[in-house]
């Protein structure tokens, strides 16, 4: 009788051991958390000019992670732009849509759009010191990893993180996005910091094919780490659901702006992949 109750007693306490290790184990596991993107418009400036820009991030993510700008078309800073830079929060990173005219000016026609952006890249130190105000303002985020930065540009954009790229800019990696080949910087041997992604669509009127030989001539010779994706039959602006609308809706571009969801996922898995290695 001893014995079976010694025995039961050395059972039981062996079972709520393992039933207290199991629960205890369970409590253990952190839960996730999912993630929660909130964008808001962030004010910054030069010593002359206001600039409305946007800045998004995961708020249930408190840990300092990789920031990314995101340089908009020639229309101005508008919802594409700032959507880029929500997609980019989803996938981890602090992303701020910089305002590269001032006071978030937008532009209502093509004519319009080309002289704004002709004004920018046209005073290349204006220019610089917009970016300058943008990085700054993304590297003193509480959230960002300063020494990992990155920045996407689309058309006029992507002109714009080509041409900051080559001027010396320390970025860990750069994409562009349907973006114009004949830029007012270009590099000289190991300007160049991080590396370099450009998707453009092969077929696409306002880059001609001495235009990307010209561009591929010169970082080949400057030693870029580079990589330049031509996709068959695509015209411009083709990461931009909108393009489509906009070429209905304006006859000079006509033909010569459209999307296409097969070159833009392609495009967003390419620049994936560019940044997991940029920051690894």
């Amino acid at each position: 009788m001893k014995f079976k109750l010694f025995y039961g007693l050395v059972l039981g306490a062996f079972l709520f051991a393992c039933t207290s290790t199991e629960k205890e184990s369970e409590s253990d596991t952190p839960e996730e958390v999912p993630v929660k993107v909130i964008g808001k418009v962030t004010s910054y400036a030069t010593d002359s000019t206001t600039m409305v820009g946007y800045l998004a991030m995961d708020v249930n993510d408190s840990s300092k992670r990789p920031g990314i700008l995101v340089v908009h078309e020639w229309w101005g800073h508008n919802e594409y732009s700032r959507e880029r830079a929500e997609m980019l929060a989803d996938l981890g990173y602090v992303a701020l849509a910089v305002d590269m005219y001032g006071d978030g000016k937008q532009a209502a026609h093509p004519d319009e759009a080309g002289e704004f952006a002709g004004m920018v890249m046209g005073n290349f130190d204006e220019a610089k010191a917009r970016f300058d105000a943008a990085l700054e303002t993304l590297k003193n985020h509480p959230n960002v990893d300063n020494e990992k930065i990155g920045a996407i540009g689309y058309c006029f954009g992507g002109s714009v993180v080509l041409s900051m790229a080559n001027a010396g800019y320390d970025l860990d990696a750069v994409g562009a996005f349907h973006a114009g080949l004949r830029l007012p910087v270009m590099p000289d041997s190991g300007a160049v910091k991080g590396k370099v992604l450009i998707a453009n669509g092969g077929s696409d009127p306002m880059i001609t094919e001495q235009h990307v030989q010209d561009f591929k001539t010169v970082m080949d010779a400057a030693g870029v780490d580079y990589k330049y994706i031509s996709y068959d039959g695509v015209v411009h602006a083709f990461t931009n659901k909108d393009a489509d609308s906009l070429a209905a809706k304006f006859e000079n571009l006509r033909g010569a702006l459209a999307y296409d969801a097969k070159a833009d996922s392609a495009s967003w898995a390419e620049m994936k992949v560019l940044f997991a290695e940029a920051f690894k």
